[in-house]
């Protein structure tokens, strides 16, 4: 992906997020150059990669396929292995319309994904077989608004702004926005986007980046080359 895209849609995220009533924490808006300066201070956001995230799943077609993310909080692997203190997350995602975030399951997290406004999130899902990979043919029960829902494999849930969906380890699932970009809501335990995604295609977590513009705002996978070098 360019970098002038990843700026221009960052700016499309933060206003949607706006017209929403999300006001985004103060760090969303650190430059570059700010964020470099308030590094010590900003020891945790660095190591729990909150932050933006712009995403094409490296195919190329973010429009076909892709996602942009805003993480406001991340808890500590340690305290989640430990079973107490901070063992949870939350994001904001924008889903364009028709824009799919590929079929994948997590080892370790757990999530409810809500939609937080815009249009209907589709969410089609499929079960794990006995080594954790999709079945084709297994179904399954997930938890919407707190009530059992069963599936089928291949099901397609149909999630209304103010509706949820939890989804669990070996839960496969894909989702797009119909009919309307559409806000989500996520909240977890701890997130690690580095090892916890497992896709169904051989595709990646994270974009390579062509540098045709300055950044605006730091992508979490910006981290590592500004902070950890």
């Amino acid at each position: 992906m360019k970098r002038s895209e990843i700026n221009a849609l960052l700016e499309a995220a933060g206003e949607m997020f706006e017209r929403h009533g999300f006001i985004l924490p103060p760090f969303a808006q650190w430059s570059p150059s700010e964020f470099i300066k308030r590094r010590n201070s900003a020891a945790h956001l660095i190591d729990a990669r909150c932050g933006w995230d712009v995403t094409d799943y490296g195919a190329g077609r973010f429009d076909d396929m892709g996602l942009v993310l805003f993480t406001l909080r991340n808890g500590r692997l340690s305290d989640l292995n430990a079973g107490r203190g901070m063992c949870y997350a939350e994001k904001l995602l924008v889903s364009r319309q028709d824009q799919l975030s590929p079929m994948h399951t997590h080892v370790v997290k757990a999530e409810d994904i809500i939609n937080r406004g815009g249009g209907t999130l589709v969410v089609e899902l499929f079960g794990s077989d006995a080594e954790g990979q999709l079945d084709p043919k297994r179904g399954g029960t997930v938890m919407c608004d707190g009530l059992s829902v069963p599936f089928k494999a291949g099901d397609k849930l149909r999630l209304e702004p103010g509706e949820s969906i939890t989804l669990r380890p070996g839960d496969w699932h894909a989702f797009w926005g119909e009919g309307a970009d559409v806000l989500i809501g996520e909240v977890s335990t701890v997130n690690d986007d580095e090892t916890d995604n497992i896709f169904h295609e051989p595709i990646t977590r994270f974009s390579q980046i062509k540098e045709d513009a300055e950044p605006a705002r730091l992508l979490v996978s910006d981290y590592a080359t500004h902070f950890l070098a």
